[in-house]
């Protein structure tokens, strides 16, 4: 039986999600040979959409496609990731503010619920469910603020980002201080210390400028 849809745009959605899925995850590690051949095969699904999302990938920076020599993951860039965490910086910055001036109950029950979540997905050290967690957290400031549109435009630009944040949390374990500071933000919010709130998130959102250095360092064969 195909394990995916069979009309041709809904197939070429299909192919486009899961080769993303599978490249932010870094089950696809930047730098992989990607085959339309084989990826037909494994999604059972003809060529036209393997290609066709090849392309769509190549648009948004996650696949190179090299005349003569092929298609692969790209390489982590790291000027766009500094560009998407600046970014990230100042926006985030910007609705913690806005939360501590007015931010409904009933999200802030979910990010404290999202916080016991983190701690359990720590216990069981799964790196994949913390990330899906912490996506979650930054994605709820957001919608708690009705700035949903602007979480939006910042995930378009996150994807060399998102695949160093995941290598941190796969590559080291030592997630505590992560915690620390999102509990802090939650306790600032409630609290209404817009001052505590801001300086939180920017030491938070500067994380990934330290971890760049290691993980570069560690796997340079991920990096330009």
């Amino acid at each position: 039986m195909p394990i995916g849809p069979t009309p041709a745009a809904s197939a070429r959605d299909f192919v486009y999600a899961k080769l993303k899925s599978q490249i932010l995850s870094l089950e696809l590690p930047p730098g992989t040979a990607l085959s339309e051949k084989e990826s037909s095969l494994a999604f059972q699904v003809s060529r036209t959409p393997v290609r066709e999302s090849f392309v769509r990938l190549a648009q948004e920076g996650l696949v190179q496609v090299l005349p003569q020599r092929g298609t692969y993951v790209s390489l982590i860039d790291p000027e766009l990731v500094e560009e998407a965490r600046f970014m990230r910086e100042q926006l985030e910055k910007a609705v913690v503010r806005l939360a501590c001036a007015s931010f409904p109950g009933d999200k802030l029950e979910e990010l404290r619920a999202n916080l016991k979540e983190q701690r359990s997905s720590m216990e069981r050290q799964d790196d994949k469910r913390l990330f899906e967690l912490d996506e979650s957290y930054h994605r709820t400031l957001f919608e708690g603020c009705r700035k949903l549109n602007t979480w939006s435009v910042i995930q378009q630009m996150n994807a060399h980002l998102n695949r160093t944040r995941l290598l941190r949390l796969v590559s080291d374990h030592q997630w505590n201080h992560l915690y620390e500071q999102h509990e802090r933000i939650v306790n600032a919010i409630e609290a209404q210390d817009a001052d505590l709130a801001e300086s939180t998130m920017q030491e938070h959102l500067l994380l990934s400028v330290k971890d760049m250095v290691v993980l570069r360092e560690k796997f340079p064969q991920y990096f330009l």
